[in-house]
């Protein structure tokens, strides 16, 4: 038997290091950071939703979004899983766990195309593997909330648990999809705005690797702001990996298409396309308002000698005009 794991002695010798240090490395790193980002933010979910409830730390065994505080409990989960999803994957692969943030990257921030696909695949692969592991710890949980309200999975009053892994509309859009992808199209160009702002060299800095908590802060100030609208998903891979696991789990058209009759239909697509478009409005908007004079600005720092005034004539050229008069 080897004293060393078959990773470690591939990378000894040499084998695989190339693949492992290149992209391969990095959809590895995504698959991982989204996995985590699923397994903690639905985690909180399912602890709002099923758990909580269910083993008694509740006023019923129904007893969901008491208040604000359930809602409170959810975007600061939401928060955490985002922060400790970019510390885990953002050393190797910058952790983008957002198909929004890979598209709007490599439209603004010279991210290479060819690894657009790669990047959006490991994303949803980790998310529905994420969803799994929440399923796997709170599958009890979500069968006795089920059971004590009187409903099955596919069955309208499966929402709730089904709101454990992917997103829906709230009642008062009346089925409309228009509202709800307005919201995931503000959303998420808030999130990436945050974002690049964040990660901004150029502007005000974060100090001291506080990067990842700082978008974790954004990410719960978006759920605290707009959230209730339609769920803040915000992220494509987020939304569509648990979707679909939660469709192979038994919760059926509620999950895809995304249909529940006399409340909404074929929502699915709506998280997807709202946050693609978001990410590069978000983009350009930091750009146009922020980036650009920020650019300029070091333009101009760097075109001016050292100890002269923007504006101020150079003394050679000052003595050249002197002798041609």
């Amino acid at each position: 038997m080897s004293d060393v794991s078959p990773l470690r002695n591939a990378v000894r010798h040499g084998s695989g290091l190339k693949q492992l240090g290149g992209t391969w490395g990095e959809l590895l790193a995504e698959f991982l950071g989204t996995f985590v980002l699923i397994s903690f933010g639905d985690g909180v979910v399912a602890m709002a939703v099923a758990a909580l409830s269910g083993s008694g730390r509740a006023a019923t065994p129904t007893t969901i979004f008491m208040a604000a505080g359930d809602w409170l409990l959810i975007t600061w989960g939401w928060a955490l899983a985002v922060t400790l999803a970019i510390y885990v994957a953002g050393g190797v692969s910058g952790a983008h766990i957002n198909p929004a943030v890979t598209l709007a990257f490599a439209l603004r921030r010279k991210f290479p195309w060819k690894k657009v696909g790669p990047y959006v695949l490991a994303q949803v692969i980790g998310a529905f593997a994420g969803a799994a592991m929440v399923y796997l710890l709170y599958h009890d949980a979500i069968d006795a909330y089920n059971k004590a309200v009187g409903t099955g999975r596919a069955d309208p009053k499966g929402l709730a648990t089904y709101s454990i892994f992917a997103t829906f509309p709230a009642p008062y859009f009346n089925g409309n999809p228009v509202g709800p992808l307005i919201d995931q199209i503000v959303g998420t160009a808030f999130l990436l705005m945050f974002v690049v702002a964040i990660i901004d060299l150029r502007n005000t800095a974060v100090q001291a690797n506080l990067g990842p908590f700082m978008i974790g802060l954004a990410v719960a100030a978006i759920g605290m702001s707009v959230g209730a609208n339609a769920g803040y998903a915000i992220n494509p891979a987020r939304d569509f990996g648990p979707r679909l696991f939660a469709w192979l789990a038994g919760w059926g058209q509620t999950a895809l298409p995304g249909t529940v009759d006399g409340a909404f239909s074929w929502y699915f697509w709506v998280p997807i396309i709202g946050p693609l478009v978001g990410g590069v409005i978000g983009v350009l908007i930091y750009d146009w308002f922020i980036g650009d004079v920020l650019h300029a600005r070091a333009r101009l720092q760097e075109s001016t000698p050292p100890g002269r005034a923007g504006g101020e004539t150079p003394p050679a050229a000052e003595s050249k005009r002197t002798a041609e008069t």
